[in-house]
């Protein structure tokens, strides 16, 4: 008896879809004297976007721009990079454009969608460098290649040029203001490690009934039993005057677990569990112990990452862009009154803590 798994394996399955004109996966078919393609596609992020859903629809856009004049040959497609980094800093960008000027290239054209594949004015970068190797570049957006020098095609990317961009900013101004509201007047809990001296907890069913169908959960923060305490500690020590110097000192002459030391997990990049002076001062500068959820005190720079940690730089942002809950959202572990006192305190040999501008990570 042949069983179906033994028709596919054998492909006569495939062969019967075939002769009825069913559409079999997504294999590209030989066309003779026809051009070898280079597809190129790129996803923003790994965490919230299905790379391979993702790959799925721009590589089948990209076939059916090419039906009859080729066939995809080679694919480069890369995984959480923003369109603002220049392709050479691209993996799989970079490594097409190395093969572009290899003697041994397997493609004699590109193609990719341009929302997808490029940012401000890398499209005609790449265009020029592709015809000076004797290299196409095909849109689908542009039905075909891309002409050097036609003045239909050059307004053609520049409408395309100003309508990704006007997407990208009209996608991050509803993002943020999304995120403000939800801060704002929910209180919500939007992501990232816990401060020190906190811990997840489960709050409920997600507020979006779809979200909520699919098992999605809200979290807030609560209380650690071994490190609020140690928390509170630093915040009397320094309403008592001491340095944030001396105050490290001590908790690591005591032994207390830091920051990195309780999630080593997330910090396998720090060799050591001392703590740091810019450690208790960044514990002493987080208004979330007061109670109240706090949003963007950092902004992430997706355009540069670290080669040692992996990680997005970040820019530290004014106080003013801070965005803080209306209401407390989480237990204290110090009253407001107490957190903005030990703002201005000065202690011995340590100046105003206001004057200090911490760049290490975040409690």
């Amino acid at each position: 008896m042949v069983t179906l798994t033994d028709s596919m394996a054998g492909g006569v399955l495939e062969s019967w879809l075939g002769s009825v004109g069913a559409k079999i996966g997504s294999c590209d078919r030989i066309v003779a004297g026809g051009l070898r393609f280079a597809f190129y596609g790129r996803t923003s992020t790994a965490e919230f976007q299905d790379p391979v859903t993702s790959r799925g629809w721009q590589i089948e856009a990209a076939r059916g721009v090419i039906t009859g004049q080729g066939v995809i040959v080679a694919e480069f497609f890369d995984v959480g990079c923003s369109r603002r980094v220049v392709w050479q800093d691209r993996p799989e960008a970079s490594a097409l454009l190395a093969e572009l000027t290899a003697r041994e290239r397997r493609f004699d054209a590109v193609v990719g969608e341009f929302e997808r594949a490029f940012g401000a004015g890398q499209f005609d970068e790449l265009l020029e460098l592709c015809a000076e190797h004797g290299v196409a570049v095909w849109l689908p957006e542009a039905s075909g290649p891309v002409e050097v020098g036609s003045p239909a095609h050059r307004v053609l990317m520049m409408v395309l040029g100003a309508q990704s961009q006007r997407e990208v900013l009209r996608a991050r101004h509803r993002t943020i203001a999304a995120m403000r509201t939800q801060v704002t007047e929910q209180g919500r809990y939007l992501g990232g490690r816990p401060p020190y001296g906190y811990m997840l907890v489960d709050a409920g069913p997600h507020p979006n009934r779809v979200h909520a169908s699919w098992g999605r959960r809200l979290r807030t923060l609560a209380p650690d039993p071994v490190t609020a305490r140690h928390v509170r500690w630093i915040f009397a020590q320094r309403l008592a005057g001491r340095s944030a110097a001396s105050i490290a000192r001590e908790l690591t002459e005591r032994g207390v677990p830091s920051p990195s030391g309780t999630d080593p997990v997330r910090n396998r990049h720090r060799t050591t569990g001392e703590w740091s002076l810019r450690t208790v001062i960044e514990i002493l500068r987080n208004p979330r112990y007061t109670g109240r959820q706090v949003w963007n005190r950092t902004s992430s720079d997706r355009s540069q990452r670290s080669a040692k940690t992996g990680r997005f730089g970040q820019a530290r942002n004014a106080a003013g862009q801070w965005v803080i809950s209306q209401t407390a959202t989480h237990p204290a572990l110090v009253s407001e009154e107490d957190f903005v006192a030990a703002q201005s305190v000065s202690a011995h040999g340590s100046g105003v803590m206001a004057a200090l501008v911490p760049t290490g990570c975040p409690a």
